[in-house]
């Protein structure tokens, strides 16, 4: 179908339907050991269909403050991430100092911090990423647009975006697709990629499939399922049904919820290509565990 001949409005229910229409199939597929967990996308029973998703491979793993040795193998993988308020400067500094350390992929740290970090991280392997309009997304748009614009002019080369969630769920899509659209325009001026938060604790399956297609439509890099302040994280059912949506187009990032080597696992097997974690810690030594 040509797309021009179609409405955002038109464009968002049809790939919802077909979606969701496939995705009801996929719940009906159960495994004898790992159902309902793995809704049809088991590792071990069902390869065929978990190959695809496990291609994409995790590609970060957030750790927070104070994290050990980690396997050379892992540590590119990891977003090293501290997001609360009452962050100071000196925990910036260690967090930072420990990225450098660690060749982590990345810095995580609200957008107040972002040129202290970009600064403390220049000439390392880490870059610095920053959160817009976080945690809630109900600012006005042209405020996300100019918050991301100054984020990456101090350096910001990552940022993770929170929708506006009551525009969503009243159907207003093309402000849903502007908001994004309009960080997705500020971030590419510098290169920055973008992470699209869309909070699935507060969407019906419906709605997290109009979130993913307008992500997407907007030109964003990722889909994130949770800012970690809200209901509820990263579930395996969600990264499938976001991976089902963005298909291999875009990056998928589970996020809160996520508290072991297994949990990330499962996350990576239903489609995750990153993972956000407050146990990002006790995740990667697991994992460096099980790999010795």
């Amino acid at each position: 179908m040509a797309i021009s001949n179609f409405s955002l409005d038109q464009l968002v229910a049809i790939v919802t339907r077909e979606v969701m229409s496939a995705y009801q199939m996929a719940e009906g597929v159960t495994c004898s050991s790992c159902a309902p967990v793995c809704r049809g996308f088991c590792v071990s029973e069902r390869p065929e269909a978990a190959r695809r998703l496990v291609a994409a491979g995790a590609s970060r793993i957030t750790a927070g403050l104070g994290v050990g040795t980690v396997a050379n193998d892992l540590a590119g993988m990891i977003d090293h991430t501290l997001l609360k308020p009452d962050a100071t400067e000196a925990q910036i500094r260690t967090l930072c100092q420990e990225a450098r350390d660690h060749h982590f992929a990345s810095v995580c740290v609200n957008p107040a911090w972002v040129g202290l970090a970009s600064e403390l991280l220049r000439g390392s392997d880490a870059v610095s990423c920053t959160v817009i309009g976080f945690p809630l997304g109900a600012t006005m748009p042209e405020v996300k647009a100019f918050e991301t614009e100054r984020a990456v002019r101090n350096g910001a080369r990552e940022v993770d975006m929170v929708i506006n969630i009551g525009a969503l769920k009243s159907l207003r899509y093309d402000e849903v697709y502007c908001d994004i659209a309009g960080v997705v325009r500020a971030a590419r001026a510098g290169d920055a990629l973008v992470k699209v938060i869309i909070e699935t604790s507060l969407l019906t399956d419906e709605e997290k499939v109009e979130a993913c297609v307008l992500s997407q439509a907007a030109g964003a890099d990722y889909v994130k399922t949770s800012t970690g302040f809200s209901t509820g994280g990263a579930t395996v059912a969600d990264v499938a049904l976001m991976r089902r949506v963005v298909g291999d187009q875009m990056g998928v990032k589970a996020s809160g919820g996520i508290r072991n080597a297994d949990d990330a696992s499962a996350m990576v097997e239903a489609g995750a290509t990153r993972i956000g974690a407050s146990a990002g810690i006790k995740i990667v030594q697991q994992a460096a565990a099980r790999a010795n």
